[in-house]
């Protein structure tokens, strides 16, 4: 992976569930995990029709360096819209240097 093709930052989050003193009620917020260098790239026309065919609604491909820990329960903050992750790839040479995001 180039590094000059990460020119994006975006926010990783992670999910707390966190009670309400008053009410005692339980809701699930979000907190910020890692801010990272990331490639964010909309699918074409093509890939978006092939990715609705069998994932669903993937609308945007989202590229960060290796990091362990991200899995599909974490979301990317990038300029204000939330992207929640809808799968977790490893590159396919040494697993270790760089993962694929699909995200809508």
């Amino acid at each position: 992976m180039q590094a000059g093709k990460l020119r994006h930052r975006v926010t990783i989050q992670e999910p707390v569930m966190v009670q309400n003193p008053e009410t005692g009620a339980v809701n699930k917020t979000w907190r910020d995990l890692a801010t990272v260098w990331a490639e964010v790239s909309p699918l074409s026309a093509r890939e978006f029709i092939a990715a609705q065919a069998s994932q669903g609604e993937i609308t945007t491909r989202i590229t960060i360096r290796f990091r362990p820990g991200i899995t599909r329960m974490n979301r990317i903050l990038f300029r204000g819209e939330i992207y929640n992750i809808k799968g977790v790839l490893p590159d396919p040479k040494s697993g270790r240097e760089y993962l694929t995001l699909p995200c809508s």
